[in-house]
């Protein structure tokens, strides 16, 4: 009898990392994944084909933030690289899964979207395939993971939320009538910062988790140098006014239709780019210092896959007076969601427009939500049903038909809540 008490008790343990569950733990880790100046690597972003660089202004990372609750555990890893490609997806998750012990539906891999990091995947005889710097990102994840896994103590967790105006609508109506990229001030634009804040017992910062919806694009389509742009010199400003080790994850929040308020589309305005993420990060750390945490007593992961009757814009210039759309194959759509106590992360796969957002938030059961876009995986734009009406960028590159966006992303996440 006490023989099978011990081996009960060593089951619940596991390897004597975990504890008894109801208690959370957490850790974060940063890892370095910046590619040597003299690499030369195509920019990811823009043009095709792709640019290559011309040096190096700022490193890249990959930052993790791992919770157990002593029965099971789940990361949040945020890559300063454009997207995350379906590969590098399955290949990480895989790994992480196998290494780490996460399994794929508690993991919330995102991108920042910084236009200025390398290609990722490429064609290789009409197949596409990871390039190889997409599998020092893979390793860097990994790595983070599991540094982040070795550093979990007991914390607690709160939630926050500010304002800043550093972002606007984006599909403008131009000079001759129709609407491409521009800058649409009366168009829909969450200003919200949202904060998660992990703390230890003690009362000292292990993370916290940035979301604002803007896309990483200051620095233009003229810009040739490695960069983490508007992400990371955010992330970087909040890890040093907190002050090591603490960990400053950026995600992306709906910014399918949101660019910068300022960008420099003929030369790499850096002092600009620092900025705003100073700006950006003093509102950061203000919430962080004001959350009141709490300590959570479960973690929960969930993820769907569902799928969105496809298009495609009939072949010819872009923008132009008329657009033609025709059926295409069906684009499959990740939505993951992750509990840490009453805190809610909602992922999407693609880069969803300010009203799926807004739709969302207002029907959620919970109150502490947060939209985590680019998330394990890419389905590309996202709009809402009205912004259809207005053939812009955004609708003309989309894969995904009219009123894909209310009817599996938002209605498929609410489902997601409802089980929870």
């Amino acid at each position: 009898m006490k023989r099978q008490i011990i081996v009960w008790i060593l089951l619940l343990l596991g390897n004597g990392s975990r504890l008894a569950f109801g208690e959370l733990r957490a850790g974060a880790a940063r890892v370095e994944i910046t590619p040597a100046a003299s690499a030369h690597l195509p920019i990811w972003g823009y043009d095709d084909p792709p640019p290559r660089s011309e040096g190096v202004h700022d490193p890249l990372h990959v930052r993790a933030l791992v919770f157990d609750d002593g029965k099971q555990r789940a990361a949040i890893v945020s890559c300063e690289v454009l997207l995350i490609p379906n590969l590098l997806w399955q290949d990480a998750a895989r790994r992480i899964s196998t290494e780490a012990g996460i399994p794929g539906d508690h993991l919330m891999l995102v991108a920042v979207h910084n236009h200025a990091g390398p290609v990722l995947e490429t064609k290789s005889d009409d197949k596409t395939v990871m390039t190889p710097y997409a599998q020092t990102v893979v390793n860097g994840i990994v790595e983070a993971v599991l540094r982040a896994s070795e550093k979990l103590k007991p914390a607690r967790v709160g939630f926050g939320a500010g304002k800043a105006d550093l972002n606007v609508n984006r599909r403008a109506r131009m000079a001759g009538g129709g609407y491409w990229i521009g800058v649409n001030p009366e168009g829909p634009s969450d200003k919200t910062v949202g904060v998660v804040k992990v703390e230890d017992l003690s009362g000292h910062a292990i993370a916290v988790v940035i979301n604002y919806a803007v896309h990483c694009v200051m620095l233009g389509y003229m810009n040739r140098e490695i960069s983490a742009d508007l992400a990371g010199a955010t992330s970087n400003f909040v890890e040093h006014q907190l002050g090591d080790p603490v960990v400053a994850l950026w995600t992306s929040g709906a910014a399918g239709d949101q660019n910068p308020t300022q960008l420099n589309l003929v030369s790499s305005d850096f002092d600009a780019v620092a900025a705003y993420g100073m700006y950006l990060g003093e509102e950061v750390v203000r919430i962080a210092q004001n959350v009141r945490s709490r300590e959570p007593r479960h973690v929960q992961g969930m993820q769907r896959a569902v799928s969105c009757p496809g298009q495609q814009v009939a072949p010819g210039n872009l923008p132009r007076d008329k657009y033609e759309f025709r059926d295409a194959d069906p684009v499959p759509v990740r939505l993951s969601l992750l509990m840490i106590g009453n805190t809610v992360l909602a992922g999407v796969s693609g880069e969803p427009f300010t009203r799926v957002w807004q739709q969302l938030k207002t029907q959620a059961p919970f109150s502490h939500l947060l939209m985590l876009t680019h998330c394990n995986g890419t389905s590309g734009y996202l709009p809402d049903a009205a912004a259809y009406e207005q053939v812009s960028y955004e609708i003309a590159t989309s894969h995904v038909k009219r009123g894909c966006a209310e009817t599996s992303v938002v209605d498929g996440l609410l489902a997601m809540m409802d089980e929870y």
